[in-house]
């Protein structure tokens, strides 16, 4: 679960809108309104409440407008990740199984909702600006709901793509997501968003989330 709340949270860098204008929520902006499609390799590091590596985790993430993504972890075990805008998959492996669930109903109300509604940032958070560090703008996302599976997001842009997200959920825990080999706008193949289940595979279909 908490990998798959990671990983929609971090969906979110391709469709936040800020209400307010400064040096850090215009970057956001320029992010916004320009990119339409984005492949980079990522690597993530989760740490518990004391600041202890529990976890470290890499691969690659291609994104497009609108609604569609693929989030391949490949070490130190393969994971995946697809949607097509209507069907969201997670298929694992190593277990031989993949979970199909409507992709409106599940990313209902998660920050990855904001790859296919712009105005579910302002209803959902509230955007501060934090200031540069290391010639990235860095910004603050802060959850309205007390219920929410994160009590803070920071997101870092640089060159106008992210660089970095850091996710701190409500027991002290924090995963940090860096990309790199960051690509924009690029052409990328519809069949990236496609799954098909290998033969063999266990498929368990949820109608609701």
């Amino acid at each position: 679960m908490k990998f798959t709340r990671v990983l929609l949270c971090a969906l979110c860098v391709l469709c936040v809108k800020p209400s307010f204008a400064s040096p850090e929520t215009d970057a956001l902006q320029a992010f916004v309104d320009k990119v339409q499609t984005l492949s980079a390799t990522f690597e993530q590091v989760q740490k518990d409440e004391e600041g202890h590596v529990i976890a470290v985790s890499s691969g690659r993430v291609w994104l497009a407008r609108p609604g569609k993504f693929k989030w391949s972890y490949q070490k130190p075990y393969e994971q995946l990740m697809v949607c097509d805008g209507r069907q969201l998959w997670q298929y694992d492996p190593d277990l031989k199984q993949a979970m199909v669930r409507p992709a409106g109903a599940t990313l209902q109300g998660t920050p990855a909702q904001l790859l296919t509604d712009r105005a579910a940032l302002d209803r959902h958070f509230t955007v501060e600006a934090a200031g540069s560090e290391d010639g990235a703008q860095h910004l603050r996302l802060l959850p309205k709901a007390a219920d929410s599976d994160f009590k803070l997001v920071e997101m870092w842009l640089k060159g106008g793509a992210p660089s970095r997200m850091r996710f701190h959920d409500p027991l002290g825990g924090v995963s940090e997501v860096a990309f790199a080999d960051v690509k924009t706008n690029v052409k990328l193949d519809e069949g990236l968003f496609r799954f098909e289940p290998p033969k063999g595979t266990e498929v368990i279909r949820a109608e609701t989330p």
